[in-house]
């Protein structure tokens, strides 16, 4: 019986050794022991390693972002400098065109200023020539009249007038009667 038991124990033996699914405990801490040498190997190496990549990421979209606002604050006041100068500008262009509004209305009233100046000119021009040329046809009237008169007055009279004195004093009188009875 023993030597059943022994052969029994020794078919145990190799039946546990012979198990593919339960691995020796030799085995066991074996892997233990790396697995620890590879976590502390990760931890002291490979953490850091991704906790400075996330770092420098962080950093970097956080400076990204900064940018992004200093840009943003940046174009804003470039919108605010170009509206300004835009409003400006349109401020200037409404008061030169009201000033040129102002000019042309200058300009215009100088003008009809001169113009009327220059009718009056030629009006007042044009009835002095008027008188003149009205005075020289009365004097020339004067003179035909009077030597009309004169030739009347001596076929009339039947003597010859031919005293210059006389003919003019009669030819004054004659003509002073009639602008009496025209009036």
């Amino acid at each position: 019986m023993i030597s059943t038991f022994v052969f029994a124990a020794a078919e145990n033996a190799e039946e546990e050794e012979l198990n593919p699914l339960i691995p020796h405990v030799a085995e066991i801490i074996i892997g233990f022991v790396f697995f620890a040498i590879l976590l502390l190997l990760i931890w002291k190496v490979v953490v850091p390693l991704f906790e400075k990549a996330y770092a420098e990421r962080t950093a970097a979209i956080e400076g990204g972002i900064e940018e992004a606002q200093a840009a943003q604050k940046e174009a804003k006041a470039a919108l605010e400098q170009y509206t300004a100068q835009l409003a400006g500008a349109r401020h200037e262009a409404a008061a030169i065109r009201e000033e040129a509004k102002e000019q042309g209305a200058q300009i215009i009233a100088e003008l009809r200023a001169q113009a009327q100046a220059e009718a009056e000119r030629i009006t007042t021009t044009a009835h002095a020539q008027v008188e003149a040329e009205r005075a020289q046809v009365l004097a020339q009237l004067k003179g035909e009249v009077g030597s009309m008169a004169t030739a009347l007055a001596g076929r009339i009279v039947g003597e010859v007038l031919d005293d210059s004195a006389a003919q003019k004093r009669t030819v004054e009188r004659f003509i002073a009667e009639l602008e009496e009875s025209a009036n």
